[in-house]
């Protein structure tokens, strides 16, 4: 890849684009096929290792990537083609231009090759067990971002007030994550009026006495996703004693996070979790519950039907929630266990089962 103004935590590798090409040939032969067509944005920044092939955060990405078993071409749009050559693709790669107007799904009009190839879709599980195992460098990208978001959170939230809004708060966290170089793709906050809701996008209702906010936060394709709250003032006893309930959930979704696990057995995990810690039997019911992460912020997230396998240096999020209460971190399922990357030792914390975990600010 070219040199690039974009903040990366650590360079492009050319031998981990090596690995993850090896990874979509494997794919290929069990499928018996010759080639196929990555569109998704997950798919795309993951096998291009951190390539910015988004323009709108919310839009298709611009450029698709034919994985053949001779080469890898790159096609894109004719008003994307000079960026991305500049500063997004990988030395050795092929890149097609298209007009605006066309569509990079149809192979069949800018490629002349063999037969048609597959569609992500259709491997869509093989490619997403591809990418779950990190590679190092991938980690060490990730552990900087999710310690980036951690630290914008702190930034933040040591400095607000109860008088401020959900919005001001929401704004100094993106100018915070821009800033680093971060996509802030979600961005929630809520104040003590609106702590009852589970996803709240911010409104000018003002902090009061208790808030949280949560980000998650893309750089060189991976998302970091991360919770906190503050209090203003004393803390209430039934508050707390919640607050420490959640994180024994939280506990209970670490302890079944091992290698070989199903993510629908850690599911299982947490409903007990929540039972065995006083939230009832249903209390999973009314939120997702997280999942693995990575290139998606959830990768994918965890129902009873997802009988994805846990594995060695996989990433995860997992997310229990309660009335007034939730607790999110990214962590890595390393040789030692699960060790949490979105950590900022200003942050203060509390020990739950052998690991320190975030506490609320009190201010």
């Amino acid at each position: 890849m070219q040199g690039s103004p974009g903040v990366q935590s650590a360079p492009p590798s050319a031998a981990d684009r090596r690995i993850k090409r090896r990874r979509v040939l494997d794919i290929l032969d069990r499928a018996g096929a010759e080639s196929v067509l990555l569109t998704s944005q997950a798919a795309l920044s993951w096998y291009l290792d951190g390539s910015r092939v988004h323009i709108s955060l919310a839009g298709d990405p611009v450029a698709a990537v034919l994985v053949e078993r001779d080469g890898d071409h790159m096609v894109t749009f004719n008003n994307e083609a000079e960026r991305l050559a500049a500063e997004e693709v990988p030395e050795g790669m092929a890149l097609l231009e298209v007009p605006w107007f066309a569509n990079l799904q149809r192979s069949e009009d800018w490629f002349e090759g063999g037969g048609p190839p597959l569609a992500e879709a259709e491997l869509a599980r093989e490619l997403r067990d591809a990418r779950r195992s990190l590679l190092p460098t991938e980690t060490e990208r990730y552990d900087q971002l999710c310690r980036d978001a951690a630290a914008a959170l702190t930034d933040v939230l040591t400095l607000a007030d109860p008088q401020m809004t959900e919005r001001q708060v929401a704004a100094q966290l993106a100018g915070r994550l821009v800033e680093a170089g971060v996509d802030p793709v979600v961005l929630l906050c809520a104040g003590e009026s609106r702590a009852a809701f589970r996803h709240p996008l911010p409104t000018d209702a003002p902090l009061g006495r208790r808030a949280m906010a949560v980000v998650c936060a893309r750089r060189d394709g991976l998302i970091a996703n991360v919770t906190r709250w503050v209090r203003f003032g004393a803390a209430d006893a039934a508050e707390t004693d919640a607050e420490l309930r959640i994180l024994q959930v939280e506990a209970a979704a670490f302890a079944a996070t091992v290698a070989g696990t199903r993510l629908c057995d850690v599911l299982a995990a947490v409903r007990g979790g929540y039972e065995a810690h006083g939230f009832g039997p249903d209390q999973w019911r009314l939120h997702h519950q997280g999942g693995a992460a990575g290139y998606n912020g959830r990768d994918p997230r965890a129902t009873d039907a997802t009988d994805d396998a846990v594995v060695a240096n996989q990433a995860f999020a997992w997310n229990p929630s309660g009335p007034g209460v939730k607790v999110e971190d990214t962590v890595l399922l390393g040789a030692s266990g699960i060790r949490s990357l979105s950590i900022d030792e200003r942050w203060p914390t509390v020990e739950v089962a052998g690991r320190l975990r975030p506490a609320t600010l009190q201010l």
